[in-house]
């Protein structure tokens, strides 16, 4: 695969941005490594990270190059700092540069499909909550999406810990039945004519974060969504995350090759 250390300007951050990207590479002779192509433009994986990370941490910590290359598809890597992928009360619009500019501005880059059925995005604690507000606000855009120990019942973490998130969200009073709201998302996807994304959704027995997963997995079961569920026990670590990973990957509703 091909491996690019992306810096390039943001306009709705009003500062220079970074992302890693991995493409696929039809390789012939290269040892210890299988690669594959699906065409012209490649199905992607946008890759999000947690709180204390940025856009380099799934190369380091994982083998997502080695994971991908056999699956050909491309995986894009954004950092968006402490933000929680959201328009910050008190800080840049994050929201609007990861579901808006970053899609659009890595097209331009470099060749990705721009079908629904090619795209998805999953990520880690802060990363999950992120991919999982992405599918849900835009089903249109993703057919797939998975939460990996996600942070996913902010509205409650957030009036437990109101100095970590105000800077976020302002008011944290306010983030239950908002657009900021997992649930609430799911349930107005739940009640719209439209395309719903697979979900997956996996988390440690002894994660801190067990217990938000719980609810949310619960509720998306009652409103009936398309939800693989995973647990076993493990906590908030990379070792975690690096096995969970490959079991996304190969959930992925990849189309066949021709």
């Amino acid at each position: 695969m091909a491996f690019i250390d992306c810096h390039f300007y943001s306009d709705s951050l009003g500062v220079s941005a970074s992302m890693y990207v991995i493409l696929p590479q039809a390789a012939q002779n290269q040892i210890g490594l299988a690669s594959a192509v699906y065409g012209v433009k490649h199905p992607t994986l946008y890759l999000l990270h947690g709180l204390s990370d940025d856009h380099t941490i799934w190369m380091r910590r994982t083998s997502i190059e080695r994971y991908a290359s056999q699956l050909g598809i491309a995986v894009v890597m954004p950092a968006v700092n402490r933000s929680f992928y959201t328009d910050m009360a008190l800080g840049p619009k994050y929201w609007t540069f990861i579901s808006e500019e970053l899609p659009a501005l890595a097209r331009s880059f470099f060749p990705l499909a721009e079908e629904r059925e090619l795209n998805y995005v999953a990520g880690l604690s802060m990363g999950g909550y992120g991919a999982m507000k992405l599918a849900l606000s835009h089903p249109e855009r993703f057919a797939a999406a998975a939460s990996l120990s996600g942070a996913l019942d902010i509205s409650d973490r957030a009036l437990n810990f109101p100095d970590d998130f105000k800077l976020i969200y302002g008011d944290v009073s306010k983030i239950k039945g908002s657009e900021n709201d997992l649930f609430y998302l799911a349930e107005q996807l739940s009640d719209a004519t439209r395309q719903s994304p697979k979900l997956y959704q996996c988390c440690g027995t002894e994660d801190f974060l067990y217990d938000d997963n719980i609810r949310f997995r619960d509720y998306c079961r009652e409103l009936g969504m398309d939800l693989t569920y995973e647990e076993e026990p493990g906590q908030h670590e990379w070792g975690y995350w690096d096995r969970k990973i490959q079991n996304v990957l190969n959930w992925l509703p990849l189309p066949a090759r021709s």
